[in-house]
């Protein structure tokens, strides 16, 4: 079974819950904290691919910076989307939770059970 990336931010209260189950799971794991650890416009972009999101289905529509930069309209281009994200990780929806070829955005954090329900 392929080991468990969970991309996070420790204060985010989904994140710590994503990975209380993880840990209870018994199942190998790495948290990364993209705030230490910035994620690459290339890798947001594998995550994207491989959990068949688009970054609009990932950025935080809550957050004070969506609202400034006015991403509710559809003027945004995914590439750019995707380069606001990167300069800003304030904007990126959290969890993302990987393992191997697959990717979801554990919200709630429940979600992230279905990695290895039925495995």
């Amino acid at each position: 079974m392929a080991p468990i990336t969970i991309y996070q931010k420790p204060t985010c209260s989904t994140c710590r819950q994503v990975l209380k189950l993880v840990q209870e799971s018994g199942r190998a794991f790495t948290a990364v904290n993209y705030y230490e650890t910035p994620l690459s416009k290339t890798r947001l972009k594998e995550l994207l691919k491989k959990g068949k999101l688009k970054a609009r289905d990932v950025l935080r529509t809550k957050e004070e910076k969506y609202k400034a930069l006015g991403l509710a309209k559809a003027d945004k281009s995914e590439e750019e989307l995707i380069e606001l994200i990167v300069a800003d990780p304030d904007l990126l929806q959290r969890p993302l939770v990987e393992q191997g070829q697959t990717v979801i955005l554990a919200r709630p954090a429940d979600t992230v059970k279905q990695l290895w329900d039925g495995s």
